[in-house]
């Protein structure tokens, strides 16, 4: 869907090339920490296409492919009507529902590129200004994705949901003190959110601060379950503290919490995998590194643990298999 917007945005006499080799590499970079879940996720969609001066026969046509989540169409019509007067307060709306539908659709870049199309020709509210910042981070663009959020946080510094993707941030960054600090604030706002206790005990989990980790993932993981759909992440992480303090039997409690709310996600039969590999059920272990391979064909480090177990039950063939296959997953993609 690239090519559209970009056509379409070079008709409206936008500079874009500028900004594409920025981009372009961030779909090959990790996140910086893997144990924390996609979050990023808004509600981008605008309720009232009928608020876009769209004639009746448009409106329709916007709002039925929105209904049958064809957002392919509806992104199309709104990015050609926009051209009809590029640089109207009418195009600026068209474009940032298109943005919005580009995010649901996940083609963050050109939701980029058409939400700083719209704001250069009016402010973006305070909704679209945040869909722009979670664009720029699911394309890495931290720095951009900072300032957006700066702004946010500024103009609204009681909300406490701009305190924790700037938190975030930081966290990515390796910047725990910092994130520490802000998460404090995030928290003393909206002692509720189960997330940002999460990144909080994360956070001190790297500095080295183990029973401020545990209180806060314990914290975390408490606020999770009383969630209409729990997360498996706060179980997971506070597992992880327990396990580096020792605390086997109630780090193998919260694995399988996790797993009741999410029964596919491989990360968590792996961290069941190694729990029960430490207590000594080399054979519940077993099973455990397989359910994880079961999920995650591409998972490299079961197989690296089961060719360890199996090391030390005396299979030295399966043994060589798991590192083989281990070692194949971890050579770089040609």
């Amino acid at each position: 869907m690239i090519s559209a917007i970009v056509v379409a945005m070079r008709k409206l006499g936008v500079i874009i090339i500028s900004i594409m080799p920025m981009f372009a590499c961030s779909n090959s970079a990790a996140q910086a920490v893997s144990g924390l879940q996609d979050e990023s996720s808004v509600a981008p969609i605008p309720p009232n296409p009928s608020s876009l001066q769209l004639d009746a026969a448009r409106r329709v046509e916007v709002e039925e492919a929105i209904k049958r989540h064809d957002y392919r169409r509806a992104e199309t019509i709104l990015v050609e009507e926009s051209n009809r007067d590029p640089n109207s307060v009418r195009s600026a709306r068209l474009l940032e529902m298109a943005g919005g539908l580009f995010f649901a659709d996940r083609e963050f870049l050109d939701a980029a590129i058409a939400l700083k199309r719209a704001e250069s020709i009016a402010p973006l509210d305070e909704r679209t200004s945040f869909i722009l910042a979670m664009a720029y981070v699911k394309l890495e663009r931290r720095d951009w994705a900072r300032s957006q959020l700066e702004r946010l946080a500024n103009a609204q510094p009681t909300n406490s949901l701009y305190g924790y993707w700037l938190a975030r941030l930081d966290y990515d960054a390796q910047n725990y003190t910092a994130a520490v600090n802000r998460l404090r604030k995030v928290v003393e706002l909206d002692p509720k959110m189960a997330r940002a206790y999460d990144v909080l005990g994360l956070c001190y989990d790297y500095l080295g601060q183990q029973a401020a980790a545990i209180q806060a993932l314990t914290r975390a993981s408490e606020l999770n379950r009383q969630q209409a759909k729990p997360s498996p992440w706060p179980n997971m992480d506070l597992a992880k503290s327990l396990i580096s303090a020792n605390q086997l039997t109630e780090a193998e409690k919260n694995l399988r919490e996790a797993r009741s709310y999410d029964p596919q996600l491989p990360q968590v039969y792996y961290e069941l995998g190694r729990v029960l590999d430490m207590q000594g059920k080399s054979q519940d272990a077993i099973q455990a590194l397989k359910s994880a391979v079961d999920r995650d064909a591409n998972y490299p480090e079961p197989h690296y643990l089961l060719g360890r177990i199996y090391q030390k039950l005396g299979q030295s063939t399966l043994a060589k298999s798991e590192i083989v296959r281990f070692q194949d997953l971890q050579r770089p993609k040609k």
